[in-house]
């Protein structure tokens, strides 16, 4: 059939009008596999939202965060979302430098998410970023090896318990380790479990003067521990692994033992990428004998929008798709209940499909609850947080110690020497910026 050449003509420019017309926004996002899910499964919006275009900017954990921070507080203007955590959101909030989300689409329910979560999120009851996905940190281990082992792991570990079981398991000459955990250098990398694992020795990172603790008893024996059962346990090369490398290892059986973020349950048990997915057990984050405290975390990777942003209607179009409860069913029907993100909805953990399909539901839920960011420590401290300290000046602080620490694990220096170091330039940097008198 033909078509009259005023028709083609004025069809040719509608399409161009529309095209025209399409709004581009970037996104920031970290290279974790939740974050490559969503990209994958964005036909879902783009189909509803034909006059969006989205445009991705997928970095790893550390590259991510010194982007972001420096294109926000630049107000460079590169990205229309970030994805940031929620350290970052009170502080970013409180310059005014996020947009807030308020009047969500109809059906979104805020009120669905969870407390912590929301409430970590929330400057005077204002929501300024949506969780994609939310997490606190447990154990998880091998169950055959332990079994092989003679060994039983409690639900509650000391790290009395997970030296013994860490021993037990390796096998290097079979290339299995006992035990894996963070080495690279970040305050979101390492430094995250450091951090966590100190506040269970009963360290902190403070006094009520902000005098840095690094040469506390209770940082020594983090700090000492720590690196000995990675020298005895770990992997090779271990001052090189994250969250993504530990993850790797665990996936191909090389690991007995992994603490880390309880997102990562879902990773180690799918069939389709793991070789021990059906040989996982989970226990809570351990503590050392006699301090009450398991060193739990509290994190969240969440999208927010800069107030630089031209394009406020279509980026929070997005986010509200991204971080919905319908985001939630679409990942069920592609990649089953046990991908839904996790850690941010009520309602996923009262679902009984959920509950049947993810086997670490409950404990991931126990440790999200269990967090109190108020009070980490076991002592007395002058700042909140959980795995991080949340002041503007701790993320240089806190990669900077972490490169000390990742280079006593390389061999580089001793525990002392480390130990030392982050005493020195943590001191000076809060003397600098006026905390300390």
């Amino acid at each position: 059939m033909s078509y009259p050449a005023w028709l083609v003509g004025a069809a040719s420019v509608l399409a161009l009008t529309v095209s025209a017309q399409a709004e581009t926004i970037t996104i920031a996002t970290v290279n974790n596999g939740d974050m490559i899910r969503m990209q994958k499964l964005t036909d879902d919006f783009t189909k509803d939202h034909p006059d969006i275009d989205l445009e991705w900017v997928t970095l790893e954990e550390n590259t991510l965060r010194q982007r972001v921070t420096q294109d926000i507080a630049t107000k460079g203007g590169q990205f229309d979302i970030m994805t940031i955590g929620n350290y970052e959101v009170p502080l970013w909030a409180k310059q005014n430098w996020l947009m807030p989300l308020e009047n969500m689409p109809d059906g979104y329910d805020v009120d669905d998410i969870l407390p912590a979560i929301r409430g970590g999120l929330s400057v005077d009851g204002t929501l300024y970023a949506a969780p994609f996905y939310g997490e606190s940190a447990m154990l998880m281990y091998r169950t055959d090896l332990a079994e092989k082992a003679g060994i039983a792991i409690p639900d509650q570990p000391t790290w009395a318990d997970i030296k013994k079981a860490a021993e037990a398991m390796t096998d290097k000459d079979n290339e299995i380790y006992g035990i894996c955990l963070r080495g690279k250098a970040g305050w979101g990398e390492n430094m995250a479990f450091i951090t966590a694992m100190s506040n269970s020795y009963g360290a902190r990172w403070f006094d009520m003067d902000w005098q840095p603790q690094f040469d506390s008893p209770e940082w020594k024996a983090t700090i000492t521990d720590y690196l000995d059962m990675m020298e005895k346990y770990g992997p090779p090369g271990a001052s090189s692994n994250g969250f993504n490398e530990n993850l790797a290892l665990f996936q191909q059986g090389k690991c007995g033992m992994w603490i880390d973020a309880t997102v990562a349950a879902s990773f180690v048990t799918d069939k389709d990428e793991s070789k021990v997915a059906d040989k996982v057990g989970f226990a809570q984050f351990p503590n050392k004998q006699g301090v009450d405290n398991h060193g739990n975390w509290l994190w969240s990777w969440n999208l927010a929008i800069p107030a630089s942003t031209d394009a406020p209607d279509a980026a929070k179009a997005f986010v509200a798709w991204a971080t919905s409860k319908q985001y939630t069913d679409l990942v069920a029907e592609n990649e089953g209940w046990a991908a839904a993100p996790p850690g941010t909805r009520t309602s996923l953990y009262e679902n009984p499909k959920y509950q049947e399909a993810a086997p670490f539901a409950k404990m991931t839920l126990e440790s999200i609850n269990a967090v109190n960011t108020k009070k980490p420590s076991v002592q007395e401290i002058p700042y909140t947080g959980a795995q991080f300290v949340a002041i503007p000046e701790f993320q240089g602080m806190g990669t900077t110690v972490g490169q000390m620490f990742s280079a006593a694990l390389a061999g580089q220096m001793s525990a002392d020497q480390a130990l030392q170091n982050a005493q020195a330039v943590t001191k000076r940097e809060m003397t600098k910026a006026g905390y300390i008198k």
